[in-house]
């Protein structure tokens, strides 16, 4: 499989860190960001590479040149005029007879893409977005799908909103088959001469080429916990740099057994308040956003495992549910704060509630305190449990942890043999990453 590598850009949010380099050559851990990305893919066998390069890009060709002092072969598209961040795509159409992997030259990044290529494989679509939460989904595209994973809508930072949505970013890594450049309706030979407006024409990748696949069940999205971060602006280049110092980058790819930390949700994270059924009591307690975000800078897993009887009751539905749910992550990335992952139990082994699910009134594996969701959630991003906690206010969340082999902590103290106690997620989190 060939991998395309997009070079071109300018990087004018980040000349302060470097004004006369290209950005892809800005160096992370004494190594251009795109040396590290190459070797990445060499190790994970894609060797055959075109880098489309624009702006300073003969400082790319000249250190790069062939690729074979890097074990890859490179060729090179020169932009002489700019095409937008995709008409370089449509100029090499020829050269892409399959699957191609397409990656953002200036990411810092470290996935299995093995893992990734097999999910698209699976998927049987013509697109794959490689997505994950971050610390700033309100100045990021966020990505919507279905239970399937198929994307239904793509919302540019300046698109409306709707009130709560899932903190769920496209990367900037993809896989595409070259049928979607065929789809977008453009004449390659167009692209770079002068339209009817009078200015060239130029081709954007996300709004011409794959937001019109939303809705079509042709485009999913691969969601992963795996570390990939843009270098645009002084301050995410120096956090990715502290990142790759630290040896974060390259330990959250899934290939490792990854720590975590699991989280209940009502009253660990949210005020407790019963069975929560309305979206508009739904509240994060004072200090939660604080201690995820730590959780997430530690470099552990931020991972929810809650009960939610009040589906097989028939008192919510899971789209209500789902909208809690976008609730929580909205207010969390609003501080900064993100979930790696989100499971519930939907099941409840008492019948006799009307308006009840029956097929849902079962005794499962996943109900706390079994611990069915923790290790549903470990063959996912293959955590080692041994080295992760369970944080919850309910005994049931500490056997659930037990039963899974993770060490646990009771918030509000308790008798129950835990590891710890803690009167809040803040006092929990603190404690588990002094030790």
């Amino acid at each position: 499989m060939k991998a395309v590598l997009m070079a071109g850009g300018k990087g004018t949010r980040i000349r302060s860190v470097a004004s006369d380099i290209p950005k892809p050559m800005i160096p992370v851990g004494g190594k251009p960001v795109l040396e590290r990305e190459i070797g990445s893919l060499r190790e994970q066998g894609f060797t055959e590479l075109i880098l489309t390069v624009s702006h300073l890009g003969e400082q790319i060709m000249d250190y790069f040149g062939d690729g074979r002092r890097f074990g890859v072969s490179i060729q090179y598209y020169r932009e002489e005029l700019p095409l937008g961040n995709a008409g370089a795509l449509l100029k090499i159409r020829d050269q892409l007879e399959s699957d191609f992997l397409l990656i953002n030259a200036d990411a810092v990044f470290d996935i299995d893409l093995r893992r990734f290529a097999a999910f698209h494989r699976e998927k049987g679509g013509l697109a794959t977005l490689f997505t994950h939460p971050n610390s700033h989904p309100y100045d990021s595209a966020l990505v919507i799908a279905d239970e399937r994973g198929a994307v239904t809508r793509w919302l540019a930072k300046e698109d409306p909103r709707p009130e709560w949505v899932r903190n769920r970013v496209n990367a900037g890594i993809h896989l595409l088959n070259p049928a979607v450049l065929d789809r977008c309706g453009i004449d390659p030979a167009a692209v770079g001469t002068v339209g009817v407006d009078g200015k060239p024409v130029k081709v954007d990748l996300d709004r011409q080429i794959l937001k019109p696949l939303c809705g079509t069940g042709i485009m999913f999205c691969y969601d992963s916990p795996e570390y990939v971060r843009d270098m645009g602006t002084p301050d995410r280049y120096a956090a990715v740099c502290r990142d790759f110092e630290a040896g974060r980058v390259s330990a959250r790819n899934l290939k490792n057994p990854q720590k975590a930390i699991f989280l209940d949700r009502d009253g660990t994270i949210n005020r407790e308040v019963g069975f929560l059924r309305d979206i508009r009591d739904f509240e994060l307690l004072p200090g939660a956003a604080e201690a995820i975000r730590r959780i997430n800078d530690a470099g552990y897993l931020a991972i929810v495992a809650t009960n939610q009887p009040v589906i097989a009751r028939g008192e919510v539905t899971v789209a209500e549910l789902d909208e809690i749910h976008r609730k929580m992550e909205t207010l969390l990335g609003a501080e900064g704060a993100y979930l790696d992952g989100i499971f519930y139990c939907p099941h409840h082994p008492d019948r006799g509630f009307e308006g009840e699910i029956p097929e849902l009134k079962v005794v499962c594996d996943c109900r706390k305190p079994k611990p069915g969701m923790l290790l549903k959630a470990a063959e996912k991003f293959n955590i080692d449990l041994a080295a992760s906690w369970m944080i919850g206010d309910r005994e049931k969340d500490v056997e659930a942890g037990r039963r899974a082999g993770c060490r646990t902590c009771l918030l509000g103290g308790g008798e129950y043999g835990q590891d710890l106690t803690a009167g809040s997620l803040q006092e929990a989190v603190a404690g588990i990453l002094a030790e």
